[in-house]
This record gives structure tokens, sequence and C-alpha cells, in this order.
């Protein structure tokens, strides 16, 4: 009798190759599972189904874990303005922590005591997997074939197409991990640091010209309506932003940065609605939140995105940092116009009721309400003692221009 084993599938090359050599090469009941995370139609998955039981497995199930990942992450990100290294906002990475939960989960409600993924032994996910494992079900087995081999993705469709499977590598040159959050893309470009990712790799081929404003409404840090129309839920309301600006290109960059490993490690993205959701949510908390508000939170923001990234969702201190971020939204409701373009946004204007320019005490630049000018003269002569106070004593230090 076969040994089971739960394998972690996405549909692409590299859990495609791990399903057939798993089950051909090893002897396993491959159980394929495939965790939705918001990146995939329902005919899609129909079709990764197919493809999962075509190259070998006994049973496929899908999972939907979109509504968890939101309310469980993605709407932390948000709150923390989270775009780690200025410009990546830890799109697909963060779905990684879900992923493996629940595979751990329906491993155990199928009695299946091994779990495979695809993970290669220079990326961020085999820890990301892996660390979960380890914490939520350390007697759990766990098979990396792509890892453990050293295979390149030359070396995979090799074996796939001797076995009798089709699978061009001009079609797969590019790996692409697609989420609500985003999708990722690597190819041969990213390997190196000089070359750019041409257009045909990314899954938007035909970029829309021209520009239009979309107006974006947030009810305590949540996005809920989009030009006035309300969305069941947040998830909802990313996946229609996402059709209206992905057409745009916004939210298309390069992230280079440290990997967990390591190494640095650099990979193409494109994050439209993420991109756009979070530099609303940020314009708007500059209206409406306290200067150490804002400090705080970009401290904590900040710190969320790399423990995110480096697959330490489990980590107690998330929760805190959750609770922080939660409380620090009860002002954050308001309204922000976003102009689109090719490549490009930029947020155009802030409409809240909760505005602190709107307090009545002074217009910037221009008027003073509270305070005269007396006042302004004293507040100046005690802030500046600190600095007299310093140079009187180490007058050799003060700067000479």
């Amino acid at each position: 009798m076969k040994k089971k084993l739960v394998l972690a599938y996405s549909g692409g090359l590299d859990t495609s190759f791990c399903t057939h050599y798993l089950c051909n090469q090893e002897n396993y009941e491959v159980h394929t599972v495939i965790v939705n995370t918001g990146g995939f139609t329902e005919e899609e998955l129909k079709l990764l189904e197919a493809k999962a039981l075509k190259f070998g497995a006994t049973k496929h199930h899908t999972i939907d874990a979109t509504d968890d990942y939101y309310n469980h992450c993605i709407q932390f990100l948000i709150f923390g303005n989270v775009m780690r290294n200025r410009n990546y906002p830890v799109s697909v990475s963060s779905e990684r922590s879900f992923q493996a939960l629940k595979v751990i989960n329906y491993a155990r409600t199928m009695g299946i005591n091994t779990i495979a993924h695809g993970s290669t032994g220079a990326g961020n996910d085999q820890v990301r997997f892996e660390a979960i494992f380890q914490v939520s079900a350390p007697e759990i087995e766990v098979i990396a074939p792509i890892r453990d081999l050293r295979l390149s993705r030359e070396q995979e469709i090799d074996y796939l197409i001797k076995a009798g499977l089709d699978f061009n590598f001009e079609k797969s040159k590019y790996s692409i991990n697609q989420g609500l959050w985003g999708t990722s893309v690597g190819g041969r470009e990213t390997l190196s640091s000089a070359q750019e990712l041409p257009d045909e790799a990314y899954p938007v081929k035909n970029l829309k010209q021209g520009t239009e404003v979309v107006e974006i409404e947030y009810l305590n840090g949540t996005p809920i309506k989009i030009n006035g129309t309300a969305f069941n839920n947040p998830v909802a309301l990313i996946q229609h932003l996402e059709s209206l600006a992905s057409v745009y290109a916004i939210g298309r960059d390069v992230h280079v940065g440290e990997t967990i490993i390591g190494i640095k490690g650099r990979v193409g993205f494109q994050a439209s609605a993420a991109y756009i959701l979070i530099n609303a949510h940020y314009a708007l908390e500059k209206h409406v939140l306290s200067k150490w508000q804002q400090h705080w939170k970009e401290q904590l923001g900040n710190w969320y995105g790399m423990f995110i990234h480096e697959g330490l969702f489990l980590e107690p201190v998330m929760r805190d940092i959750e609770n922080f971020l939660l409380s620090s939204q009860r002002n954050v409701s308001g309204k922000v116009s976003v102009r689109l373009r090719p490549y490009s946004m930029i947020v155009t204007g802030v409409d809240s009721p909760k505005d602190l320019m709107n307090s009545g005490f002074a217009k910037y630049g221009e008027e003073i309400g509270s305070w005269t000018g007396d006042d302004v003269k004293g507040f100046t002569k005690i802030f500046s003692n600190p600095m007299k106070i310093y140079y009187t004593v180490n007058p050799q230090e003060k700067p000479e221009f």
C-alpha cells in the first residue's frame, strides 16, 4: 500500500513536477491541496484540479482562504501602510503562512502525516512553510523535492517531457504567483541585477492609456466604497479595484531585498489594488492622526511587514502589534480621490469629518487663530533652551558655516 502524502499545490511548474515525481518515482499516494488566497477564478481552479489528476494525484482538494487571509493579514498591512523597502506591499509572501496552516489542517483531517511543498532551496518560501509546520505540527514529516534534488526549471521540464507530459519551457520560463494582494514574477531576468523584466512577463499585457479619477472611501481604516458603490466585503472591493487599476500597470516594480536565508533576492511584482489602497490610506491618516500616532504606526507597521515577510506570523508579538494597529484606526474615516494613469497614481484630495486641518486653530502659512505672535516668541525661546545650554557648555562643537 502506498504511503499517503499531502502536497501544497499551485499548479505551476514546481508543484506539477512534484505531483508526478512523488507519485511515480517515490511511490506516494499524492493528495494535492490548493489554497486559494484570491488569485484564482472558479474556472481556473477546475482546470488546475484536472491538471493535478492528470499528473498523477489520487485526490485533489481546493480550500478558499481568501476571507481569512484578508481578516488576519491584509487588513493589518493596510492599517500599517506596509511597503517593504519602500515599494513592495508584501504581496505573495504574506500568503504563505495561511496556506501552510490550511494545508496542515487538511492533512490532519485526512489522517495524513507527510506534507510536501515545491519550494526551492534558495528562496524564502521553504522557511515560511516549514516554520509553520514546525510550530503547528512538529510530528508531521516534510518533503521538498525541488530543494532536495537541487533541480533547475529546465531539468523539471525535461523530466516532465520525458514522462510524456506537455510542459513547454517557453510557456514556463516565468514563475508567476497570483493572489488577492498582488502578483509576483520571477524569471531569467530576476536572477541577476541588471536586466529588466519585459512586459510579456506580467499577466496584464494590453495597457490602458489616458487617466481617470477613483474615489475610495474608508471607515475606521477599512476600504468600503469605490466611486460611491459599496461592496459586500473588502475582498470584493480589492478585486474590483484591481480590475480598474491593473490595466494601467500601477504598482508594477521590482523588489530587491534580504531573504530569510541571508542572500539578496530580486523579484518582479504587480500589486495595483494594494499599492493604491495603501497610498490612499496613508494620505488619509496624515490628515486625521496626530504626529506621534503616525510616528509609532510607521515603526510598528514596518516591523509587522518584516515579520510577515520572514515567516513569523505565529510570533506572539504580532497579535500585540495588530491590537495597536486596530486601535489606531478609530478616526481613519473619509474619502480619498486618486488619479490613475499608466504606471502611476497620485492622491488628489482627502475629505474627512476627522480632518485635523479643519480644527479652526489656524490655516497653515496664512492665519493664526488661538495664539499671538508674542506666544510664539516665548515658545521659541523655551524650545531653543536645550540647544543653547549644550553649546554654552560645549562651544567648540557649534557648527560654523
